[in-house]
């Protein structure tokens, strides 16, 4: 295994030494804690967000991840063509963890950030470790929103949803990312990512592949940009490859495609 040492602690990360390969899903490090090591799946974020400074010493100074920086990037670009100034932008940040996206979005001068997160200890992070980005967070199952949730972001008037390396294994179903979607208005942004392989129509097991070409071929959004890069390293080293999407929206989604099996 690797040692490394968190940035503004003194907690002790230990990575695995694995063969190529490994899934995504699966990959795992351990931590040191005074009752001794302790193992944390990458995917169970809940537990990553409880330890300060270990998601950014994980998966952006070891893995090297940028995705928030990779869509800020593109999304400022289409901003740019489009004559138009961040400030007039309301963003709403699905799958907002400890707020990097959020961060990214602030510094672009975007005019006010909701973010959204089925985890309470990622709004907890995100208050302890980027307090004032956002304007609004909020802890919520977009599958089944609450009525005041439901009826707060819709008055919002987001023109602009970002969605950020957390579509996809299970963490934010189709169901989910639609309903997101239907909060911006007609004419806003929709700035996404997705893994290289749940974007191929032969291997959609999340089903996002079919709603994003559906999505194209209805007419309810107006593709902007598409923009294949590195995500981040895997444990093993190998580039894991993600695709960016930049969209207009353009109409409703009445229905959406299931996975499949």
């Amino acid at each position: 295994m690797t040692d490394v040492r968190a940035t503004d602690s003194d907690l002790v990360v230990h990575l695995p030494a694995v063969e190529a390969g490994c899934d995504q899903d699966a990959e795992w490090c351990e931590i040191e804690t005074p009752e001794g090591r302790r193992r944390i799946r990458f995917h169970d974020y809940a537990e990553i967000y409880e330890v300060p400074g270990l998601y950014e010493r994980l998966f952006y100074e070891e893995l090297d991840c940028r995705s928030p920086r990779v869509v800020r990037e593109l999304l400022e670009g289409v901003l740019a063509e489009r004559d138009t100034d961040p400030s007039s932008l309301v963003v709403l940040d699905v799958g907002a963890g400890n707020g990097m996206v959020g961060e990214e979005l602030d510094d672009l001068g975007v005019a006010a950030i909701t973010g959204i997160d089925i985890l309470p200890e990622a709004a907890a992070a995100a208050e302890r470790d980027r307090p004032g980005v956002y304007d609004d967070y909020r802890v919520v199952d977009l599958t089944d929103p609450p009525a005041a949730d439901h009826d707060a972001l819709t008055d919002a008037g987001f023109t602009c949803l970002t969605s950020v390396a957390a579509l996809g294994f299970g963490d934010i179903p189709p169901e989910a990312f639609a309903q997101a979607f239907e909060y911006v208005e007609e004419g806003g942004l929709v700035a996404f990512t997705l893994k290289e392989r749940f974007t191929r129509p032969d291997a959609d097991e999340t089903g996002f592949s079919r709603l994003v070409r559906r999505m194209d071929e209805d007419g309810l959004i107006e593709p902007l940009v598409e923009h294949r890069y590195r995500h981040r390293l895997s444990v093993a080293g190998e580039p894991l490859h993600y695709v960016a999407y930049v969209a207009e929206k353009r109409g409703e989604l009445t229905d959406v495609p299931q996975p499949i099996a």
